[in-house]
């Protein structure tokens, strides 16, 4: 149901997405927890986000210093660029990051630096503005199988490092549901139709192990979650088929990298068959969508999917390790 502000979506078991309005709306959600009078938030969204999360806060009768958690899934910036600029409005929150993730929110020169890689210093700036470091004493890193209590109700980290080796997914027994970041793919609502969710992995640069993504989609399943909320976009059910959907997602878009591996113009290529295969797949889902509807929802995941591919592709064939 609606929330108390537009940019909410009251779920059920005390839980409430936040459209973080990166990019488009609908596109990136942070999950509010509301526990016997405290709060967590998972995941962030950008430093333009923070109002809009502390507006959803106040919607649920709560202010900054009921907060207990911020915890990031993984720290590339639609997640985790608005956590510095949060963090100094929660005074009690406690942050919590993967190991390999918290030095870069202490320090987070290298995340920009690799978001610059990705977007241009221009956009970087524009789009994330500038990334506020985190105290390292504010910060609680996270063991895989770590649990935190809220008010009681216990969340459990576990490891999920196909996405980023930064990565860690949050269970939820409360909910029976799992916070999944990016490790249980991509599924936008306006590509829902009456067959269901569409989704489909993300491979975005430059950590993407198809091996240690299969995995982690079986980990996640492996806790019977009743339903995920992803952070593209939040809550989905059918999971059984969702979970075979991204097996066979992941295997394709290995497939396309290797078939088109010595293109002339790789790039174009591999991108242009990534959205061929994304058209083709939503025509079998029912998506009445004509192909220019399709890319101006999923461009940004086309792009980000090839240069994740090649990145994988090029160290790949030079023997090296993923990473």
């Amino acid at each position: 149901m609606p929330g108390p502000y537009p940019q909410t979506t009251r779920l059920q078991h005390g839980l409430v997405a936040i459209d973080t309005e990166y990019a488009r709306p609908m596109q990136d959600a942070s999950h509010l927890i509301v526990e016997g009078g405290r709060g967590a938030f998972v995941d962030t969204g950008v430093n333009s986000s923070v109002p809009l999360l502390l507006a959803a806060l106040a919607g649920e009768d709560l202010d900054a210093g009921d907060v207990d958690y911020v915890f990031l899934t993984h720290i590339h910036l639609d997640h985790a660029g608005g956590a510095g600029l949060l963090m100094q409005q929660l005074p009690n929150a406690r942050c919590v990051v993967h190991p390999r993730g918290a030095p870069h929110m202490v320090d987070p020169a290298k995340i920009i630096a690799g978001t610059e890689a990705v977007y241009g210093k221009q956009n970087t700036a524009m789009i994330y503005g500038r990334i506020v470091p985190i105290a390292a004493e504010r910060i609680d890193i996270a063991d895989d199988g770590q649990v935190f209590s809220l008010r009681g109700r216990e969340l459990e980290v576990f490891y999920t490092e196909g996405h980023a080796r930064h990565h860690y997914c949050l269970s939820d027994p409360s909910s029976q549901g799992i916070f999944t970041g990016d490790s249980f793919g991509v599924s936008y609502r306006e590509l829902d139709t009456t067959a269901g969710e569409f989704i489909f992995p993300t491979t975005t640069p430059v950590h993407f192990d198809p091996v240690e993504a299969h995995k982690s989609i079986d980990r996640i399943m492996s806790y019977a979650p009743e339903r995920l909320y992803l952070t593209h976009y939040s809550e989905v059910g059918n999971l059984e088929r969702l979970a075979a959907d991204l097996h066979a997602g992941i295997d394709m878009l290995v497939a396309i990298a290797e078939q088109n591996a010595d293109a002339v113009e790789r790039t174009t290529a591999i991108q242009n068959a990534i959205f061929e295969f994304f058209v083709s797949a939503l025509t079998r889902h029912g998506f009445k969508g004509d192909r220019d509807t399709i890319w101006s929802i999923l461009s940004m995941d086309v792009t980000l999917n090839t240069q994740g591919i090649e990145v994988w592709l090029d160290k790949t064939r030079k023997g090296s390790e993923p990473f």
